[in-house]
């Protein structure tokens, strides 16, 4: 099997990806009506979606969380969900982008899809002169820290008929600490970074807009909402 940044194909079409995002925190059941709602639409012919939110502080398993890594359950609320990977966090200043492609016109390859959403990361990283890369062992974006390497971004996907959901989530300057009430993604030997960790003054304006040109680049055109 090809290691993921050696896949080929493409994931771009000539058809407008609707571009939304969202004010404030949205409520994670509300993100996750709408998505199923999305995702039925985009099933049936509607305009594909890119859906950029902020939660409040949650933790969700994905469908391989483990019971030992949810190290603290009274901390945040918790939610399972239907979407690849193990316990991550959501909270204010990270931004999260839901996905909603039509996956039988980008190829049907669900590996190259995962791989295109860490080129879209680490291209957006790249605009801000952070070294953003992937691991073949681990799913998301690492960042070197000299000796070690710490999590930048977290990817879990879910496909449904052919219609991807769930998505990605960049650390611009949340809360850290709010990371040790689980094993952020069953990873035990690393930890988490951010933009503002890293002494990134990024706003969340700045890093929605290079989202958007590294979305385009991988995916195809934007249109917004």
């Amino acid at each position: 099997m090809k290691p993921r940044s050696e896949i080929r194909g493409t994931l771009r079409t000539d058809d407008k990806i609707r571009w939304d995002e969202a004010p404030g925190l949205m409520p994670y059941d509300t993100a996750i009506s709408r998505m199923n709602a999305e995702v039925a639409a985009i099933g049936t012919g509607a305009s594909e979606l890119i859906w950029l939110v902020q939660h409040p502080p949650i933790y969700t398993a994905g469908t391989s969380a483990k019971a030992a890594d949810l190290v603290d359950a009274s901390r945040f609320p918790v939610y399972e969900t239907g979407r690849g990977g193990q316990y991550t966090y959501h909270g204010p200043g990270q931004r999260v982008a839901y996905v909603m492609l039509d996956l039988k016109k980008r190829g049907n390859d669900v590996r190259r899809f995962v791989a295109g959403l860490e080129d879209v990361i680490i291209i957006t990283l790249a605009e801000f002169n952070i070294i953003g890369e992937r691991r073949e062992d681990r799913v998301g974006v690492w960042v070197r820290r000299g000796e070690r390497e710490d999590k930048i971004a977290a990817l879990g996907i879910r496909v449904r008929k052919g219609v991807t959901f769930h998505g990605l989530s960049v650390n611009l300057s949340p809360d850290l600490s709010h990371f040790g009430g689980i094993v952020p993604c069953g990873v035990t030997e690393h930890g988490v970074t951010s933009f503002a960790d890293l002494g990134k003054n990024t706003t969340m304006a700045e890093l929605d807009l290079a989202l958007k040109s590294s979305f385009s680049k991988i995916f195809g055109e934007i249109a917004l909402v």
